[in-house]
């Protein structure tokens, strides 16, 4: 939130790199309203998947399309989709989307098979400013699990943590 300029180029390089339908974006960008932040010059969520660590894709999937991978990953097996959708009606942020023309669902896997590389994901790895980071949250202690604006669903517990935005530092030269 605080780093994050809207350039979008997060979500290109992940459209890039699966050529999402149209219509599909796996990593959406979210412009805060003023009634969550008060400065109107910068306020940008990325997101995608969350991975949750109690995923309800996972749960409400009758193919068991999804599995849990023992780093926390939440995939989605494609072969194994039958197109119910029970998983877009079920995960609260939007992330498993249907996709028409195949009849299935897609979303994020967070590019396990770059990280399985010893890559970073390609929204990651194409952020010009550093505002997305791949991190063991454990560790992450001084971030806002749940901030303002981000659906509150802590039962769960998605692994994304944020740093909280900052007032924008404005620059401008000095009247003489």
């Amino acid at each position: 939130m605080d780093k994050c300029l809207g350039c979008y180029t997060c979500a290109m390089a992940c459209k890039n790199l699966y050529h999402q339908d149209k219509g599909i974006a796996w990593r959406r960008l979210h412009s805060l309203s003023q009634d969550i932040w008060p400065h109107s010059e910068r306020a940008w969520i990325s997101l995608a998947c969350n991975h949750c660590e109690h995923p309800a894709c996972l749960k409400a999937c009758p193919a068991k399309a999804y599995y849990k991978r023992d780093d926390g990953i939440v995939v989605h097996d494609e072969s194994r989709c039958i197109g119910c959708r029970n998983c877009v009606r079920n995960c609260p942020y939007g992330a498993p989307q249907y996709n028409r023309t195949e009849g299935r669902v897609e979303k994020c896997s967070l590019c396990y098979q770059r990280i399985d590389a010893g890559l970073k994901p390609a929204c990651v790895q194409s952020c010009p400013v550093g505002a997305l980071e791949l991190v063991d949250v454990v560790e992450m202690t001084d971030t806002a699990r749940f901030p303002a604006g981000f659906p509150y669903y802590p039962q769960l517990n998605p692994s994304v943590r944020f740093m909280t935005a900052r007032a924008p530092m404005m620059f401008g030269r000095e009247e003489k």
